[in-house]
């Protein structure tokens, strides 16, 4: 939880408990330490961080694939536009949503 609260992410520890618990949480570890989470909603991510101090290293990227390998390429997630760097450089094909600053993308 502390990787998601550092990201200012809306996932609370109920939600992920299910979704560990779901088989629909994956996590990067190094050295006993937590880098990076992806917590999954049915098709949906729900919430991914990395550390600050490790992102930009591809960390954040392979829990992406790995999330999109378990969703059998059928991966989406709805995001703030600051994060939208991240989703364009993944290949997600993104629209905007109704909310002002918010998009949405599905994985291809």
């Amino acid at each position: 939880m502390n990787v998601l609260d550092g990201a200012s992410l809306a996932t609370d520890a109920d939600t992920v408990r299910k979704r560990i618990r779901a088989d629909a949480v994956w996590i990067a570890v190094a050295d006993d330490r937590l880098l990076g989470a992806c917590v999954l909603d049915d098709r949906e991510i729900d919430a991914i961080a990395v550390r600050r101090r490790r992102r930009g290293q591809g960390i954040g990227t392979r829990l992406v694939e790995r999330a999109a390998a378990a969703t059998a390429g059928d991966l989406r997630a709805e995001f703030h536009r600051r994060v939208r760097p991240f989703y364009d450089s993944l290949g997600f094909a993104i629209e905007p949503t109704d909310e002002p600053d918010r998009f949405r993308g599905r994985y291809e």
